[in-house]
This record gives structure tokens, sequence and C-alpha cells, in this order.
């Protein structure tokens, strides 16, 4: 199922419009409005000291448009869950079942992350980090938000890496929560970030 919807979104863009428009309905009517509520729970729980984290709104759009073209080719070149333009990012930012967030420093945005739901309770997540802000921990604050949110709607946290991607295979290289379910094509891996009992 995975290898159809992979298939459909980059080979037929107009029949993947129709299936998140659908998704979008779907998703606001059965989980939306508890979303909101585990949204806010988990962005006051996990903090980091110097930073604030919060939901994107339309004015963040082209903070995020920069914070993407800033970063050296190498470390965008399998980050694409959409396109960065003015354009992309407002009808992602339109979709219901599109949670977009960002970690800002000042005015500065220097994280992104994004969970991707479907109304058969799966989500997909990812994230991007500004080169001169890693290892500050920040990226670990980035997994507890997105896990947390999808866990506590009792949802599935997966994800797609591809395995020539050092930089991501690096930094998941320790992540006790990620279990492989299934290779790919061309290199990549189904993975699922499992809640520990």
């Amino acid at each position: 199922m995975i290898r159809i919807l992979l298939y459909i979104k980059h080979k037929v863009p107009i029949i993947w419009n129709a299936i998140e428009k659908l998704n979008g309905l779907l998703y606001s009517i059965l989980y939306k409005s508890r979303m909101d509520e585990e949204v806010k729970k988990a962005l006051k729980e996990f903090r980091l000291p110097g930073f604030e984290t919060r939901q994107l709104n339309h004015q963040d759009l082209t903070l995020l448009s920069l914070l993407h073209d800033s970063q050296e080719a190498s470390r965008v070149t399998y980050f694409n869950p959409h396109g960065f333009d003015q354009k992309s990012l407002l009808s992602v930012s339109r979709n219901p079942a599109f949670l977009m967030m960002g970690v800002f420093q000042g005015h500065r945005m220097v994280g992104y992350f994004f969970l991707r739901f479907f109304w058969n309770k799966k989500c997909f997540v990812g994230r991007l980090i500004d080169q001169p802000f890693e290892g500050k921990g920040i990226g670990r604050m980035m997994n507890s938000i997105m896990y947390n949110i999808g866990w506590r709607m009792g949802f599935k946290v997966l994800s797609t890496i591809s395995r020539k991607n050092s930089l991501v295979m690096k930094s998941h290289a320790n992540n006790s929560f990620m279990k492989v379910l299934r290779e790919l094509d061309d290199d990549y891996l189904f993975v699922q970030f499992v809640e520990k009992k």
C-alpha cells in the first residue's frame, strides 16, 4: 500500500491531491478537535531553554522557505515532504491533516517538523534542523513532541528514510523507538516509532 501511495504522490499528482482533500475532510471530522488539545499539551510539556516551539501560521511560511533554501543541497536532497516555494507551503498549511511546527530562536526559525495524519490512524513525521543549531537537543525535543502527539492519539507514527541519507541515518542510529518495518525501493526504509511500555 505504501509503494502505491508513494507512486501516486510522485507520479500522479491530480489523484494525490484528491486523496489529500478527502483525507483532510475525514481527519477533521474524526480527530481534529482532540488532536488540537494533544498538540497544545505536547508543546507545553516538551521544551528546550532558549527556544520557542509552536505551530506555524501563514506569516511563518517565508521563514520556513528561507530555512530550507539556506541549507546545503546535500542536507535537503532527501527531505522533500512537500514543496518549499510559497504556493506549495500555503497549500500544505491549509491542509487540516498536515501539522506544521517550528523551532525559533528570537525571530529566526532554526527547525521545522511536521506530522502528516491519515484518517486510518497513521501519521508520517519528518524534521529539518538548521546546521548551526545541530547538537543542541532540538532533534530530541522535536521527536518527543511528534511521537507523543501520535501515540497519545493512538496513531502509528511512521516515516520513510533513505539509506543514502547519511545525516538522518546517523541521527537515528541510537533511536531506541525506531523499528524497521520493511525495505522499500531505491534504498528506502519504512520505519515505525514505537512507544515503550
